[in-house]
């Protein structure tokens, strides 16, 4: 492989990293809970278009909010021990191209919303809002978790108006209960780098809450598993969801074992583990609904 060659595949390797393809927790923390309320709201399974442009509009504003967290912390990625190989931190990637990366993810998820209702594109203009403001929220408040937990959230709200189903009190009682969910999780997150954050003026629900933060966890999970436990109650439930509810919150509980020291790599660990939660959810919407549909 001749040189040029080598600085091409050098600069593909280093885009993925800045989407973090490399590390798809992300991606993946976002897509079980939006697939389980696109089922929910079909009350079985979703046409098949909708399942492939909730799954790839995923990944792609996923990669498009890495990016431009990643621009706006740029100049302090570098102070951060997790976070100082990040391309934009090391300057292998240029702040041009990554603004320019950023809106070619960006028009490629508008373009999946050409196949959506008008409701729904609405929705997601305003969730494209919310995920460009949280990376700055952390100058300004110690509540960016809050805006996270929103804009991980609004995929919820657009499966009930893709669906055709239209937003009601059981869209938002499941928006409500990924909201804690998340700020609960990301918290965990900013356990992580709370010594480094402190250092350089960055803001966040770990700081806030200081030496309660893993009550302040706890609280949050517990009001995130009772809103998921009457979201299966109001959407009639009676069998296989609330397993998953309840792998759930014995995850909840491990996780408060993981966290009991505050050791970073322990944090970590738990705020990953939350992928497993994501994924009870989905599995146990996904059973309930083939039982429903073989018992009537």
């Amino acid at each position: 492989m001749n040189t040029g060659n080598l600085l091409a595949n050098r600069r593909v390797q280093n885009y993925l990293k800045l989407m973090r393809l490399d590390r798809p927790v992300g991606s993946l923390l976002l897509l079980w809970p939006t697939l389980a309320a696109l089922w929910m709201a079909a009350d079985g399974v979703p046409p098949l278009h909708l399942i492939f442009i909730f799954t790839l509009g995923t990944f792609l504003m996923r990669s498009a909010g890495c990016v431009i967290n990643d621009f706006a912390d740029r100049k302090v990625d570098g102070s951060v021990a997790r976070t100082k190989e990040r391309p934009l931190a090391t300057g292998a990637v240029k702040t041009k191209e990554a603004l320019l990366l950023f809106t070619g993810l960006v028009a490629a998820a508008a373009l999946l919303l050409l196949f959506l209702n008008q409701e729904t594109q609405l929705l997601a203009a305003t969730g494209l809002v919310v995920a460009a403001l949280y990376p700055f929220m952390k100058r300004w408040t110690h509540l960016p978790q809050t805006v996270l937990g929103v804009a991980f959230s609004w995929g919820i709200l657009m499966a009930w108006t893709a669906t055709g189903t239209g937003l009601n009190s059981t869209a938002f009682l499941m928006f409500t209960g990924s909201l804690l969910w998340i700020v609960a999780y990301d918290t965990m997150y900013a356990m992580v780098d709370r010594e480094d954050d402190l250092k350089i003026g960055i803001k966040s629900t770990a700081i806030l809450f200081g030496e309660m933060d893993r009550l302040m966890v706890g609280v949050l999970q517990l009001g995130a598993f009772t809103a998921f436990a009457l979201l299966g109650a109001r959407l009639g439930y009676q069998h296989a969801y609330f397993v998953g509810v309840a792998a759930a919150g014995g995850l909840f509980i491990y996780q408060q074992y993981l966290i009991r020291q505050r050791q970073p790599q322990q944090c970590f660990q738990a705020f990953t583990n939350n992928i497993q939660v994501g994924f009870a959810l989905f599995c146990g919407t996904l059973a309930e609904l083939a039982l429903r549909s073989l018992l009537t």
